[in-house]
């Protein structure tokens, strides 16, 4: 498709269908990349409850990484979505170099640092003297692995911001398919125990990073990779011709604010659990992963929503982002409902299959019954979020990608657990849901009392 052809079909074709065709193949990448994070822990969990705890202290550093790639990748791609609606195809390439050098330097600097200092940080991250050894042993394979996984990140927000959700999908696919296959090998046939996880991860991200480079290298996308890099800013938050590493990272910060206030939640988390011990760690780490995945749902189809928003955005068709934006909320809204009404009958059972050990699965059930009942409310919380990124409203967005696991995630896991013990800690996260998508709607009537009812 040429970019004519692409900015038509992004600016005429109904949202009800654009949307979705955009959404599907990148909920499918989501679900691949979240499944193949249980797959981790359902196979470290074999090994035992320590173990388990383990992958739930690297996750924080895992969340670090993907804060730097997420920032870079999330901020690139709503200015590049936004350039390419307004046809202004050589910035967008700019945009794209700039991010992928600065994702591979930043992922690089993690994996230094991470591997000098493997035994502080997960000390730091909540890590007991039991599940130590397990930590280390999956942490230093993670740290490798950090520019890459940066650089990823850039790479498939770009295909995205341009509607080409396909390519993405092909990528995180192949590798979360390979890392499922190779988890059980490192771990049992191999013997390398939750390094083999960890190895595993490794390669499979090598291989999604060398599938993304190939798509551009081939020049299959509308934005091109160039050399030499730009990094020079000349623009401020990328309101110039071109705009470099300042817009980037202004249109980033709700992502790293996201990202990052999730690894500080992660790891208070972390530490209250570790009060009524390893148990109630891994049932914690386990929750989250499964509410990740299907959260992971809401999410794929934000970012199927975001491209639609910026490239509309910034050709001044204003009425198909309003368009867009509710038709995102709505469908999000029914199929968090229709999960939630699984996962809530259901938990002990699902807890289970991970780990039968009575005291995970009392702590996992309740927990994954609080987050379920709140999962209705992410499709608000999500949407309004990508609504603000998308359409460059850098200081909205930021302030509210830091509430939930922020503004009041953080006050609520330190007060809660010391009032009302484990039921304090289990149900954190489904208040500060609930606060958040509160939070949300003034924001939203702010957004359309300014934006123009008509499109141009």
């Amino acid at each position: 498709m040429t970019p004519e052809e692409q900015f038509t079909r992004m600016t005429t074709q109904p949202v009800s269908k654009l949307i979705p065709s955009l959404a599907v193949p990148t909920v499918i990448s989501m679900l691949i990349s979240s499944i193949y994070n249980m797959a981790d822990t359902f196979f470290v969990s074999q090994l035992g409850t320590s173990a388990s705890a383990a992958v739930g202290i690297v996750f924080s550093i895992m969340a670090i990484i993907q804060a730097c790639g997420f920032t870079l990748g999330m901020g690139a791609g709503s200015l590049i979505s936004r350039r390419l609606g307004e046809k202004n195809n050589a910035a967008a390439e700019r945009l794209l170099s700039t991010a992928f050098i600065s994702a591979f330097i930043c992922g690089s600097l993690i994996a230094v640092v991470g591997l000098t200092c493997t035994e502080p940080l997960m000390r730091l991250l909540g890590a007991s003297e039991t599940i130590m050894p397990y930590a280390v042993d999956y942490g230093n394979y993670i740290f490798l692995g950090a520019p890459l996984m940066c650089a990823s990140f850039v790479m498939n927000n770009t295909l995205r911001s341009e509607g080409h959700a396909a390519f993405s999908m092909v990528a995180l696919t192949t590798g979360g398919v390979l890392n499922m296959i190779l988890d059980p090998v490192f771990i049992f046939a191999f013997k390398l125990g939750t390094a083999g996880a960890a190895i595993a991860t490794l390669i499979s991200q090598a291989v999604s990073f060398s599938i993304f480079i190939s798509f551009f290298l081939m020049k299959k996308n509308i934005v091109r990779l160039h050399l030499p890099w730009q990094l020079k800013d000349r623009h401020p938050a990328g309101t110039g011709p071109v705009g470099g590493l300042g817009g980037i990272l202004a249109l980033g910060l709700p992502s790293l604010c996201r990202q990052g206030l999730s690894t500080v939640a992660s790891v208070l988390l972390n530490r209250a659990a570790g009060a009524f011990g390893d148990a109630a760690i891994a049932g914690m780490s386990i929750t989250n992963r499964i509410v990740m995945l299907v959260a992971s749902v809401m999410i794929g189809i934000g970012q199927g929503f975001t491209p639609v928003s910026g490239y509309n955005y910034g050709a001044k068709k204003y009425t198909r982002v309003r368009q867009a934006y509710w038709f995102t909320v709505k469908i999000g809204a029914t199929i968090m409902g229709i999960s939630a009404l699984v996962l809530v009958p259901f938990a002990p059972w699902i807890i289970t299959f991970f780990r039968n050990d009575p005291e995970v699965i009392k702590i996992g059930t309740l927990a994954l019954r609080f987050q379920a009942i709140a999962l209705p409310l992410h499709a608000f919380i999500v949407g309004t979020n990508m609504l603000m990124q998308s359409t460059g409203k850098s200081v909205q967005a930021t302030f509210l990608a830091c509430n939930r696991q922020g503004v009041y995630f953080i006050p609520l896991i330190l007060v809660l657990p010391a009032l009302f013990g484990h039921m304090g800690i289990v149900s954190t996260q489904a208040m500060a849901d609930v606060f958040s998508a509160t939070t949300a709607i003034p924001y939203v009537i702010w957004f359309f009392k300014r934006l123009p009812k008509e499109s141009n």
